[in-house]
């Protein structure tokens, strides 16, 4: 775990404030808050606590009113603080907010913005001269109340190491499961994946490290051929032998790719058999050249080109960033 003692669950804070948006902290309290028994861990590894600067919080537009709110002083027992968006982003956040955000990250908690909670993190000064993701609708004004800040509104999150930000609602979602691998490793952060059934494989500009599980999709005609493929990752498979298995023509299986997946064939095998290449690594493989053949990549080069195409990073540096052993290289 990056962030708080391996004796005690890792500790989230969400701040909620006057006009909080209901879906973003749902998604914290979905990601961080739940019991997890598939897991078979012998207790959590994450607790949530809700906070704000009032014991009574109306949410967005009224949708609903929260009570009985603990105060923001429950900010500083906290390993990683959410702070959700709003829409009213041009109207300054109350004092006590700010200050808890500034007092949070003084003492190092991790700090993680939803959609335009980045608003907040930049309103508090931590984001001048570094890289931040919003909504795209909200670029311009962000721009203009925060211009110190590098806003890059084309991407779906951005990880500066003590403060993350995610571009909207659902890019929450992006990002949490991010910081569950980024915490935990990708096996886990694909069950707690497959349990929310978010398995878009989304592009957006941001590198994405969390693999993603099977689709369940309405034609379930391409369930089976993906988890007949996935099994068979380090054969020399190939469009041809998908079409062939789905018994369909190469025209009409890429038009099912686009429509259902949004992306081709060879795109979605090229990328599952980088994600279990990325799997092998963090399990403790060295051999670039076995990783390569098993993940069906084929070639030490063609991992190395392949992994830093899709995550920006080496194999080693993969290793060091995701595969908790030592910062030693991987043997070629």
């Amino acid at each position: 775990m990056s962030q708080g003692s391996s004796q005690r669950p890792h500790r989230v804070a969400v701040i909620v404030d006057e006009g909080t948006n209901p879906f973003e902290v749902g998604v914290a309290t979905e990601l961080f808050g739940l019991p997890r028994p598939e897991l078979g861990l012998p207790g959590p590894l994450y607790e949530v606590v809700l906070c704000g600067p009032a014991p009574r919080i109306r949410m967005n537009h009224g949708f609903c009113t929260l009570t009985g709110v603990p105060g923001l002083d429950a900010v500083d027992g906290a390993d990683t603080l959410v702070v959700p968006g709003r829409p009213d982003n041009v109207v300054p956040r109350v004092p006590a907010v700010l200050d808890a955000i500034r007092r949070a990250h003084a003492r190092g908690t991790r700090i993680v913005s939803f959609c335009t909670g980045t608003f907040a993190l930049a309103e508090a000064g931590l984001l001048d001269g570094r890289r931040a993701a919003t909504h795209w609708r909200w670029a311009d004004s962000f721009r203009r109340l925060h211009p110190k800040v590098l806003l890059e509104p084309d991407v779906l999150f951005i990880d500066e190491g003590d403060v993350l930000t995610a571009a909207g609602s659902a890019a929450a979602l992006d990002l949490g499961l991010y910081i569950w691998r980024r915490d935990h490793g990708a096996e886990i952060a694909n069950h707690v994946s497959r349990r929310l059934v978010f398995a878009a494989h989304r592009d957006g500009g941001q590198r994405q490290f969390v693999e993603r599980p099977v689709p369940d999709v309405r034609d379930e005609s391409l369930g089976p051929l993906l988890a007949w493929a996935q099994e068979r990752l380090g054969e020399p498979l190939t469009v041809a032998d998908l079409s062939a298995h789905a018994r369909v023509s190469p025209a009409t299986l890429h038009r099912r790719f686009r429509a259902q997946l949004g992306t081709t064939p060879l795109a979605w095998l090229t990328a599952e058999r980088v994600a279990l290449a990325c799997r092998l690594i963090e399990r403790g493989e060295e051999r670039l050249d076995v990783v390569a053949a098993r993940s069906g990549l084929g070639t030490a080069a063609n991992l190395r080109a392949r992994l830093r195409r899709a995550t920006g990073l080496s194999p080693s540096a993969y290793r060091r960033r995701f595969g908790g052993g030592g910062g030693e290289a991987l043997v070629p």
